[in-house]
């Protein structure tokens, strides 16, 4: 399902929220309607919780079927929350924290940028039994906010070039295409939130845009 809102009047759901298959983690003080929209767009649990204290859970984590993987100030607090719903959560040792802007990933491949350590590019394939590619889209590091990946396809940065387009779908093993949310908001990673079940962008999203979301994660084929 496809829906369009806004969190409260801000357009950056993919900062707010990280989303898998299975799981939406969301701030604490995210408003029912809110959450009832994201369970039935997404077919997802919604786990209500901070991630180092903050907020910004899409942009302080990002997840896989496998589990999550956090920034390195996560609380034990927090942990002790995600993992009492059974997720496995993996704290990487970086000096980089915002790892879900940094990274891209679904449960065939990752893309991080080319500054994560080689530490927690080790830890994340020993624990995600993945292949972590260092590279940038668009002139850009931040893989998280410029590109919005899923089992089913991945939407890009309207600049991602035809070789970093044909990269992403080798690494993720999905259809890619370039496109926008928000009437012209090319971070569609920082904009939008999606799975293998539906997705939920910008209130102010096109007719045009949403088509090509549609067809992009394949929800047209449905």
């Amino acid at each position: 399902m496809l829906k369009r809102i806004n969190l409260t009047g801000n357009p950056n759901l993919g900062v707010y929220i990280s989303v898998t298959d299975e799981i939406a983690i969301v701030p604490l003080n995210l408003p029912v309607i809110m959450e009832n929209s994201i369970k039935e767009a997404l077919e997802v649990e919604v786990i209500r919780s901070s991630i180092s204290g903050s907020n910004l859970a899409g942009a302080l984590s990002v997840g896989n079927s496998k589990g999550f993987i956090v920034s390195p100030y996560t609380f034990d607090k927090e942990i002790e929350i995600l993992q009492s719903n059974g997720i496995n959560v993996v704290k990487i040792p970086d000096k980089y924290t915002a790892i879900g802007n940094i990274m891209a990933l679904n449960d065939n491949g990752a893309i991080a940028t080319p500054l994560l350590s080689d530490t927690s590019v080790e830890i994340i394939e020993d624990v995600f039994k993945l292949k972590v590619e260092r590279s940038s889209i668009a002139n850009s590091n931040i893989i998280g906010s410029l590109a919005i990946v899923t089992n089913r396809g991945a939407l890009l940065h309207p600049k991602t070039t035809t070789e970093e387009i044909e990269f992403v779908e080798k690494v993720f093993k999905v259809p890619a295409d370039i496109g926008t949310v928000g009437r012209g908001i090319p971070l569609v990673g920082a904009c939008s939130i999606a799975n293998s079940f539906g997705a939920i962008v910008a209130e102010d999203t096109t007719g045009p845009e949403m088509a090509r979301i549609e067809e992009s994660f394949g929800f047209l084929e449905e």
